[in-house]
């Protein structure tokens, strides 16, 4: 390391994760200072509304800088321009990035040469990869795939399973997992007004349950999946029958016995999530735990709407913490062999 080099890293560093921790620590590794410039929310949005604001960012980078020890050697600051200060800065010694920013910083030390100052070594480090092989990256933790360590939420192997339910959760997943939103079993459309103004044009909408999907479709709002099952409290329903599907341009089908989350149910949950046209779910048995599989595979943002029987109707968006709260809950099922 040479005494009194600085390097300058750019980026968005939405939701630091394990590639970033390893970047910051190579970089580290080569000057004795670090300047990480991070992208401004204004740019951020650009690329994804999902990606945390500013604030939030620097806030994790930070906190994760204290307790890694680099806390004196790192400092952050607000990138408004794609190169900020690297054309310019005649302190700087080095410039961080990837293999997909390399070019960048090939630009800008053809701007330096330009201008008279001396080029930024480049220190380039490779993507980490996940569990899975693939590259750790913030979109793929925003789509909702894998962790902050590049661990998948539900991974191929489990896909592939049933699971069952076992009783010691009863009493926890007959709580509402999200807002409640109270309305009258006779006037269900109430309810269901309140928790679709609390959700954001453009959200994708998931709902549970044939007395919400039913709902939402004579109020106008096709769900972009919807769940049924043709009962409700374990009871047929006999308007089931009556359900306008025509807005639905896919149907599904699968098995899943009450208590249960099968491979037919989380195999086509994400068929269906990666369906760009809307997609009724038509479930041989029980949907109500759907939405434990649909927030591990859905991308951040997703909005779940399901009815608490004789309560109305709790919403929750697809989040790390609610994907946290899923994975915790499904790793208490027991395989069915």
């Amino acid at each position: 390391m040479q005494e009194g080099s600085l390097c300058l890293l750019g980026g968005t560093f939405d939701r630091l994760h394990a590639g970033h921790r390893r970047l910051i620590e190579s970089c580290l590794d080569e000057a004795s200072r670090l300047e990480v410039w991070l992208v401004s929310s204004e740019m951020a949005v650009k690329k994804s509304r999902q990606i945390l604001d500013w604030e939030r960012r620097k806030q994790e980078l930070l906190e994760w800088a204290w307790e890694a020890g680099f806390e004196s050697r790192i400092s952050v600051h607000t990138l408004n321009t794609p190169y900020g200060p690297a054309i310019e800065r005649v302190d700087a010694t080095h410039i961080g990035c990837t293999p997909e920013t390399e070019s960048a910083c090939e630009s800008i030390n053809r701007e330096r040469t330009a201008a008279g100052l001396p080029i930024l070594r480049v220190v380039k480090v490779t993507h980490s990869q996940g569990i899975d092989g693939k590259v750790i990256s913030s979109s793929r933790i925003r789509n909702g795939e894998i962790d902050r360590e590049g661990v998948p939420w539900l991974g191929e192997a489990e896909m592939r399973i049933d699971q069952r339910m076992p009783p010691v959760l009863d009493d926890e997943l007959k709580q509402p997992f999200g807002t409640l939103f109270k309305g009258t079993e006779s006037e269900p459309e109430k309810a269901m007004g309140k928790a679709l103004a609390a959700i954001p044009p453009g959200t994708r909408l998931v709902a549970v349950g044939d007395i919400c999907v039913d709902t939402l479709v004579k109020m106008g709002r096709v769900p972009d999946i919807g769940f049924i099952d043709g009962m409700t409290k374990r009871e047929e329903w006999l308007p089931a029958a009556d359900l306008d599907r025509s807005g639905f341009d896919n149907l599904s089908s699968c098995h899943n016995p009450a208590g249960m989350l099968t491979a037919d149910l989380k195999l086509a949950t994400r068929v269906a999530l990666s369906n760009r046209e809307p997609t009724l779910m038509i479930v041989d048995g029980e949907e109500d735990l759907a939405p434990i599989v649909v927030h591990l595979l859905a991308p951040f943002g997703t909005a779940v709407v399901y009815g608490q029987p004789g309560k109305g109707v709790v919403l929750r968006f697809t989040e790390e913490d609610t994907k946290d709260i899923c994975r915790r809950i499904l790793d208490v099922f027991t395989k069915e062999v």
